[in-house]
């Protein structure tokens, strides 16, 4: 597996999807629309120092351009060009600090835009392409700077042209595009499972660290290796949760120290061309559950693989959830942190205090990627080309004196990522072992 990963070549998403993509949501929104999405701003972490930069999951979907201080606009059936590009000049200057820009002529060469113009010009150009369209589409209250900057352009056309030409309508562009996402191209999909195979490296290069008296942090540190060794980057900040820290859904201190007797559970994906991985795994610090550990573990295995064969076309998004459900009432029933039969439990809710969360999300360009979970009321059908990750967990709190002690501060979450094929499901993330005795037979051999 080493082997395989070190020489992956990431798939490219041709320029003709980016284009197959813009004419469809152009189309949905019609030719009296305009649609407006503006890149990612660059954020400060302290002082002057940005954070790593990751545009937009919107604007990338449609333009694969890497740069902040851009905007999209989309113009159906205009005669000079309906996809046009603001963004930065190429700036000799600005180059010698900062690297050199793409630039307004390698946007229409490289990129696929009919046309393009420095964003400076943008308060001048805009308002001008704007005007006579009926609607306007954008992510209204996302970036407070790009709202004030489009309320200029309305409040300039009203002024001009004495409002009879102005847009009368702003509508969330995520009612459109975010459906759009949710169905996953060929290589989208090869993207994803990429990024899942780099993730999977990670964990398993993780596991080898994970020793009776090492720190959390240590172990975290051998997943961004892995990950940035490979050309990917944290999708998200990974946690590494030993003891009862698996019991806290979000973690994230990742100080403690491996206790020998501890469950250790990572959850950690990779971003790879901005598509994400997201898997978890429970290990046994010392190399072997404990009795109890390994009968909750298998509650929560049980569960998962229940979920994951409702994964598939025709089916609710939530079917997955239901049938965890019904597993882990059964199972915490039959260990007896539940006092009651499992329809009684499930009637009543109680298996919440243990299993606490749903047993998944949508996954793509964002870890909890867009796109609608119910319509009409009515839990989304499962199609092909989606991707969901699949994740029941038990979690039972250290301060839990309902329980027996020998339960208390036990977290065990199993995710995998899931994706929806023509006549099922393909676990993108199955080479990540997670039962029991693979898992102990690997770290036997640290």
């Amino acid at each position: 597996m080493n082997a395989a990963l070190e020489r992956i070549a990431v798939p490219a998403i041709a320029g003709e999807e980016f284009a197959r993509r813009r004419r469809q949501l152009m189309e949905m929104a019609g030719e009296d629309a305009v649609l407006l999405v503006a890149a990612a701003p660059e954020r400060l972490r302290n002082a002057d120092a940005a954070w790593p930069y990751r545009q937009d999951s919107d604007f990338h979907y449609l333009a694969g351009f890497p740069e902040p201080d851009a905007v999209l606009a989309l113009l159906p059936g205009r005669l000079h060009g309906e996809v046009v590009l603001f963004c930065r000049e190429r700036d000799a200057e600005q180059a010698r600090w900062h690297g050199p820009s793409v630039g307004t002529e390698r946007a229409v060469a490289d990129y696929g835009m009919d046309d393009a113009f420095p964003i400076d010009d943008i308060d001048d150009i805009l308002p001008g392409m704007i005007e006579g369209r009926a609607r306007v589409y954008c992510h209204f209250g996302r970036e407070p700077a790009f709202d004030a900057q489009l309320l200029g352009w309305m409040r300039r056309l009203r002024q001009l042209r004495g409002g009879g030409v102005v847009p009368k309508e702003f509508v969330a562009l995520g009612h459109l595009l975010h459906d759009l996402r949710l169905y996953k191209s060929r290589t989208e999909l090869r993207l994803m499972r990429a990024a899942a195979g780099i993730a999977g490296e990670a964990h398993l290069t993780a596991w080898r660290r994970a020793l009776p008296g090492r720190h959390e942090y240590e172990v975290e540190a051998e997943l961004l290796h892995a990950m940035r060794s490979r050309g990917a980057v944290p999708a998200f900040t990974p946690i590494v949760a030993a003891g009862g820290n698996a019991c806290v859904m979000h973690y994230q201190h990742n100080r403690a120290r491996l206790g020998d007797g501890d469950l250790l559970l990572i959850d950690a994906g990779a971003e790879l061309d901005c598509y994400a991985s997201d898997i978890s795994r429970t290990i046994p610090v010392n190399g072997r559950y404990s009795r109890e550990q390994r009968a909750l573990y298998e509650v929560v295995l049980a569960a998962q693989l229940a979920a994951i064969d409702e994964v598939r076309p025709g089916q609710p998004f939530d079917a997955a959830h239901h049938a965890a459900v019904h597993v882990v009432a059964e199972g915490l029933c039959a260990l007896g942190l539940l006092r009651s039969d499992a329809d009684t439990a499930i009637g009543e809710g109680s298996y919440k205090r243990f299993f606490p969360g749903k047993t998944g999300h949508w996954l793509g360009l964002d870890v909890h990627d867009a796109g609608d979970y119910r319509i009409d009321g009515a839990s989304r059908v499962l199609e092909p080309g989606m991707v969901v990750t699949v994740e029941p967990g038990l979690y039972v709190s250290p301060d839990d004196a309902t329980v027996d002690e020998r339960w208390r501060g036990l977290g065990i979450r199993i995710e995998d990522d899931v994706a929806v094929t023509r006549d099922g499901n393909e676990v993108l993330s199955a080479a990540v072992p997670k039962e029991p005795l693979e898992i102990e037979a690997l770290l036997a051999k640290r």
